[in-house]
């Protein structure tokens, strides 16, 4: 069974930085494409970052040069660096991971998500 698990989400002033960390773990083959997407309150779930296996980056035109993501390989990690924050990046954010568990096809599995709070 593959789980993602977030950690590092709370509240900060606009301004201020957080970085989220989504460890995936459990029967992984391998994983291709990890990222985030966030939902504010009465919005649809949108892309804020994604990064490839070759470590390939994408970016929301929101969030472009505010926001990094990375990956460490080894440690199954994908890590959110958000500087810059603003009101308007107040959401819960989803890590998410294609992943190819080691017994079944590769499917999209998602994290419970992580609050990120900014104060306007």
């Amino acid at each position: 069974q593959v789980q993602l698990v977030e950690s590092g989400g709370g509240s900060v002033q606009a301004g201020g930085s957080l970085s989220l960390s989504c460890v995936a773990s459990g029967s992984i083959f391998s994983i291709n494409a990890m990222g985030w997407y966030r939902q504010a309150p009465g919005t649809e779930r949108e892309l804020v970052a994604a990064i490839t296996s070759d470590d390939r980056t994408n970016y929301s035109d929101s969030v472009m040069g505010r926001f990094t993501i990375s990956r460490d390989h080894a440690g199954n990690t994908v890590t959110l660096q958000m500087n810059t924050l603003k009101p308007e990046d107040t959401a819960v954010y989803y890590c998410y991971g294609d992943i190819d568990p080691e017994v079944k096809v590769g499917m999209r599995y998602w994290g419970k998500g992580t609050l990120v709070t900014v104060p306007s």
